[in-house]
């Protein structure tokens, strides 16, 4: 019978011990995030499957090419890095604070509200004591990616540190969390980051909206220059003006470009043909000009034609805002599948998040058994100090089974 009995207790001690382990297993997969859009995404190098004929010269540090009806992407490369991203930060912004203000509010700018525009940034020409329209500053934005235009509807908003707040509380939303925000307009500061797919989300979330969609395809538009006299401005995405000797792209709707010295050149632009529309993001090409928008080209006509036949490697997730299912290893909904085994994955296995359920009830079974030696422990240990007791008495030590935990 003792033999019996110390047999069970052996088992029931591995039991818990596999408990333990299992509990703590299941808690580090419960902690470890998943790559939002799917693992592939994360990958080094190309990712595509199922189409060839990508485009030969592409330099750029990140690329991504998705299909922003479906969210689809049809392929990338370092989507995820985490880079300066310059102006391009301006669709967030947009994203932030677009549809607070109706379009033909008007304003008249304070010297405080350019007072704090980053020397050296790019501007639409805002003066203090000038009146100016909603509308008028949006275009200052779009058009000249104008950082005195964001910084007096940034302190329309309430500031910019509220603004900047705002961006982030926005950013994670949206499920873009390669995306750190420092100032509103994109210009230089030391953190500020983003990446291909974020940029992709921010363009895609803007496209849905009239106004973002109108200001960003905008050609020219008449500036206010004070009194009754104005200036013209001029889109400074140039597959869209088809400035500095590109030619215009066939279909193209927008979206945004940037560039700074830290950042190089990046672009996040948006076509529509056959009544399909493609978002590309090119991030810091090796080459300056109109290099950004050469391989943003080339990767809209490969999008248009091979690339028909691409299997998807990840997707666009959806604002949570929006009922998008939060992308974690624990949520078994549509961003844990992306993340594990979901479109374009190489996983074929459950995700996480099946993992984790299927453990549970693996670890309840178990921490039951551990209950049980619990108890028998308890039980052990007071008949130990009974036994001791009764030793210490009779003048002669007693044997205890029980050890220290550290």
């Amino acid at each position: 019978m003792r033999e019996c009995s110390r047999i069970s207790r052996r088992a029931a001690l591995g039991l818990t011990a596999a408990a333990l382990s299992l509990s703590t297993a299941t808690e580090a997969a419960a902690a470890e995030p998943a790559v939002i859009g799917g693992e592939q995404l994360a990958r080094a190098g190309v990712q595509v499957s199922g189409a060839s004929g990508l485009p030969a010269k592409l330099t750029a540090r990140s690329w991504l090419i998705a299909d922003c009806d479906s969210g689809e992407v049809l392929a990338s490369f370092n989507a995820h890095q985490r880079l300066a991203p310059a102006s391009t930060l301006k669709m967030l912004f947009a994203d932030t604070v677009l549809k607070k203000f109706d379009r033909t509010e008007r304003y008249t700018v304070k010297d405080s509200d350019i007072s704090d525009v980053p020397a050296g940034s790019s501007l639409v020409g805002i003066k203090a004591g000038i009146t100016y329209t909603v509308e008028q500053l949006w275009q200052g934005v779009f058009l000249r990616s104008g950082n005195d235009a964001v910084h007096v509807l940034a302190h329309m908003n309430g500031g910019v540190a509220k603004t900047v707040a705002e961006m982030q509380a926005k950013a994670e939303d949206l499920q873009a969390m390669d995306t750190h925000v420092v100032s509103p307009d994109g210009f230089d500061h030391p953190g500020q980051i983003s990446s291909a797919y974020d940029l992709t989300l921010f363009a895609r979330h803007g496209l849905k909206n009239a106004d973002f969609r109108g200001y960003c395809g905008t050609r020219t538009a008449n500036f206010p220059a004070g009194g009754k006299k104005t200036f013209q401005i001029q889109n400074t995405d140039r597959l869209l003006t088809g400035a500095w000797g590109l030619k215009t792209y066939d279909g193209l709707i927008g979206v945004k470009n940037g560039y700074t010295s830290n950042a190089g050149n990046t672009f996040t632009g948006a076509a529509t043909r056959g009544g399909r529309t493609l978002l590309v993001t090119v991030m810091h090409p090796a080459e300056g000009s109109n290099a950004v928008y050469e391989q943003t080209a080339a990767l809209l006509d490969w999008g248009f034609g091979q690339g028909r036949a691409a299997q998807a490697v990840g997707t666009l997730v959806e604002p949570l805002s929006e009922g998008g299912a939060k992308a974690g290893p624990a949520s078994g909904g549509k961003g844990a599948q992306a993340a594990a085994g979901g479109p374009g994955s190489s996983s074929g296995g459950p995700s996480t998040g099946r993992l984790v359920e299927g453990a549970g009830g693996t670890v309840l079974l178990l921490a039951a058994a551990g209950a049980w030696v619990v108890k028998r422990r308890r039980r052990a240990t007071a008949a130990a100090t009974v036994a001791t007791a009764e030793a210490e008495t009779a003048g002669g030590p007693a044997e205890s089974g029980g050890r220290h935990r550290r």
